[in-house]
């Protein structure tokens, strides 16, 4: 059984270009789970990404960006970022950043989002989808590890509550 303990992080995934009424969940994310005294992990980018870390560093939050590129040049970092880490992995960094999490929320998102969200879940971590993907299995049974929440607020209880049980390492 995987504990968690110690800082809690979160992830936060969603599309690197976003409406503004998304750009205003995630910020509400991010500070929400800056109040609750999670760090915030992203993959470093614009939109979603930035508006949640946004959010977090208002309300004296940490956030970690994990971004696809070598160095600075090649990923230049957003501008709301605590620590930067270049994965030299591209796209592919999706996987440091949900499995860097004790849970993940996907607000919005296209492509990308949903390879997160699917690399989350078979990694056993936690989803909370905010206005994103709506998934069913194949065999039409819900996922218990995947949640929507209705508002920001939603969001980061169920992502934090979800973070703070036990659950089996995936095989």
């Amino acid at each position: 059984m995987r504990r968690v303990t110690g800082l809690i992080q979160i992830a936060v995934v969603g599309a690197a270009a976003c409406d503004e009424e998304t750009a205003e969940l995630a910020r509400a994310v991010g500070a929400g789970l800056a109040r609750d005294g999670a760090a915030l992990v992203c993959g470093g980018s614009s939109g979603v990404m930035e508006a949640a870390c946004r959010g977090a560093r208002e309300a004296g939050g940490r956030t970690i960006g994990v971004l696809p590129g070598v160095d600075a040049a090649a990923s230049p970092p957003g501008d709301f970022l605590d620590v930067v880490l270049y994965s030299g992995l591209g796209e592919a960094r999706h996987l440091t950043v949900v499995l860097s999490a004790a849970s993940v929320i996907a607000i919005g998102g296209g492509w990308g989002t949903l390879a997160e969200i699917a690399a989350a879940l078979k990694s056993r971590v936690p989803v909370v989808a905010l206005r994103s993907w709506n998934l069913r299995r194949p065999d039409g049974l819900a996922d218990p590890l995947l949640a929507y929440a209705r508002t920001p607020e939603d969001a980061v209880t169920l992502a934090l509550r979800s973070a703070r049980r036990e659950r089996p390492v995936a095989i």
